[in-house]
């Protein structure tokens, strides 16, 4: 048999067939030889097109990546996996349908436009040039292929052409915006007089038998949680660092290797900044013809510069060093020689052009001055290494051994103990949730196996076994008692407060004075802005919600407060000023974004409803 497999092999049907296939391999790859026989399975049909499986898990996977950089703490056991897949799925399902939508209405984009895209986007260059190793690497990086991506860009652009197009008709009526305008700025006229809760303290009294019927009624709020007593291994950075000696002859060298670093540079910088809208490339372009000119930078700062403290200057910002600016602004600025102005750079605050004053560097400090930082510096350095090896051991002798005695023994380790550890966490390494929700996992907790080594912080690993666990438990009443005690107290003085406001407000609207009433005095305040320091956040939320007094008779409202309860008495309520500015202009612009949002978001809707969508 295996003779006759040989000579066919040799024969002319076998090497056409090996042809094709070495061509289709060359060309499409090995999805394309395999998709031809198989096909490539979907997730869901929207309108007869379909959503592949490799394109759903592979936006899965950034999906989850995205959601893992976005914690504080990293932690794959946190991601919820199913919620992923549907999200995923569901804004897969929405692009579809836009995408069909963009095509419908005749919008596309040519190969030669998604080249232009691509060649013009500052991720895929090197100094200011495309650069295709970048790019080949930067695509791969998202576990897309470049046609992939490319096919990406052409969906989201003309997807984005149809958002930005609904979202930038949005419109708004000056009387809207006006009126807005006139409430966020209306001020108010108003009287308060407190009431402290001290004034009503001795009138309440809590018995043991209303302690006891509350403890009954509410027996589930006394419960102790399940805890777990925990022995545990910490392993960090630092801690290796600090055993790490340094002498003289390697601190010198370091020294002398930073050098260069250690004499900090600062550079005095002017600049003009102006706002980044539709006219702003006229602009600069018409300061920078006048700069040419031979016009003074400063006077031009003044006159356009929408920075107006440093406008006052002439655009001066002063000496500064590394890290202060904006990086764009920073790296335009260091990249100057003294006396030169830049080109346009925009930043998060605008258009700037800058100019490069004055550069100064201050001297290298004395070795001694610098002694301690720079043994600290090497030694983390020297650390690094060390810590990725210590763990790794860690890792590995924590899995294999029965407690943490050995492990702790082998590689010089503290083994520390935690009490009281819930399901909620508890103080230090056992608030990261990863290391909790191992602590009280099967294996660990009944199983009495060591957690796996988990990072909780930078440069931070943990590894922990229970030594004791308590079940849930019911607190005793006499272990509770004072706190409910206390809690009902501060509840019957809220009560007879609100009583004691109520009626205050019932006889000033009946026309009885304060005095009457035996209520205090009444402190004034005029002219109150809603966001007014200086007064009770709680008795401007009350002033800012009460009716407009008619001409002979305040508003009342109550408000509790940190120290007792507020009678307020609403006297005036003053216009704002809406007259057009920059911040009826801001305002009505807003207002126009928040209508064409809303209008893009019932559109997307109405797609969604009208599609076909089946799920296998």
């Amino acid at each position: 048999m295996l003779q006759d497999m040989r000579e066919n092999s040799q024969g002319t049907i076998a090497k056409i067939i090996i042809g094709l296939l070495i061509v289709s391999l060359s060309i499409w790859g090995m999805d394309a030889i395999v998709g031809g026989f198989s096909g490539e399975p979907e997730v869901a049909t929207v309108n007869g097109e379909d959503i592949t499986e490799r394109e759903f898990l592979r936006v899965v996977q950034m999906e989850s990546q995205r959601r893992l950089s976005s914690m504080e703490q990293p932690d794959p056991a946190m991601l919820d996996e199913d919620q992923i897949r549907a999200d995923v799925l569901d804004s897969l399902i929405q692009e579809q349908v836009l995408t069909q939508d963009a095509s419908a209405q005749g919008l596309a984009l040519s190969d030669a436009d998604i080249d232009a895209l691509i060649t013009q986007m500052p991720q895929f260059q090197v100094d200011g040039q495309f650069n295709r190793d970048r790019f080949v690497a930067s695509v791969r990086n998202l576990g897309m292929g470049v046609g992939e991506f490319r096919e990406a860009m052409r969906k989201q652009y003309v997807v984005n052409q149809i958002r930005s197009g609904i979202m930038q008709s949005g419109l708004v009526a000056d009387a809207n915006a006006s009126q807005l305008m006139r409430i966020q700025n209306q001020t108010r006229n108003f009287r308060v007089v407190q009431v402290p809760a001290s004034a009503v303290a001795d009138e309440v009294e809590v018995t043991d038998a209303e302690v006891e019927a509350f403890y009954q009624d509410n027996k589930d709020a006394f419960r102790q949680p399940e805890q777990v007593d925990a022995a545990y291994i910490t392993l960090s950075l630092g801690a290796l660092a600090e055993k790490i000696e340094i002498d003289q002859e390697e601190l010198q060298a370091y020294y002398e290797q930073r050098s260069g670093d250690l004499a900090r540079e600062e550079r005095r910088a002017s600049h003009i900044l102006i706002e980044d809208g539709a006219d702003a490339g006229q602009t600069m372009a018409t300061i920078q013809e006048r700069l040419e000119a031979g016009e003074s930078f400063e006077e031009l700062a003044k006159e356009f510069s929408i920075d107006t403290v440093s406008a006052k200057d002439g655009g001066d910002l002063g000496f500064a060093g590394r890290g202060v600016y904006d990086e764009a602004f920073e790296e335009a600025l260091f990249a100057l020689d003294q006396g030169q102005v830049s080109g346009p750079v925009k930043t998060g605050f605008g258009v700037h052009l800058i100019r490069l004053d004055d550069v100064r560097r201050s001297e290298v400090p004395a070795i001694e001055e610098l002694e301690q930082q720079l043994r600290g510096e090497l030694a983390r350095e020297r650390a690094q290494e060390k810590y990725a090896e210590v763990r790794a051991e860690l890792a590995d002798s924590a899995y294999a051994a029965d407690d943490l005695a050995g492990p702790a023994e082998e590689l010089g380790l503290e083994i520390r103990e935690a009490r009281g550890v819930t399901k909620d966490g508890g103080q230090a390494p056992f608030d990261h949730a990863g290391l909790v929700r191992q602590l009280f996992s099967e294996d660990v907790l009944e199983s009495g196996y060591n957690t796996e080594l988990i990072d909780v912080g930078d440069s931070v690993s943990v590894v922990a076994r229970v030594r004791e666990y308590r079940e849930a438990q019911q607190l005793a009443l006499e272990d509770v008692q004072d706190n409910i005690r206390a809690n009902l107290e501060v509840r019957k003085i809220r009560e007879i407060l609100e009583e004691r406001a109520e009626a205050i407000v019932a006889g000033l609207e009946a026309g009885e004075s304060l005095d009457a009433l035996g209520a205090g005095e009444w402190e004034q305040f005029e002219d109150q802005e809603r966001n007014a320091a200086g007064v009770d956040a709680q008795i401007m939320q009350t002033v800012f919600s009460l009716a407009r007094p008619n001409e002979e008779k305040a508003s009342y409202g109550t408000a509790i407060t940190r120290s007792g309860v507020a009678v307020i008495a609403l006297d005036a309520v003053n216009e704002g000023d809406a007259e057009g500015g920059v911040d009826l202009d801001q305002l009505r612009s807003f207002m126009a974004s928040l209508e064409g949002q809303r209008e893009y978001a019932a559109y997307q809707q109405f797609l969604r409803d009208t599609a076909e969508v089946s799920r296998p």
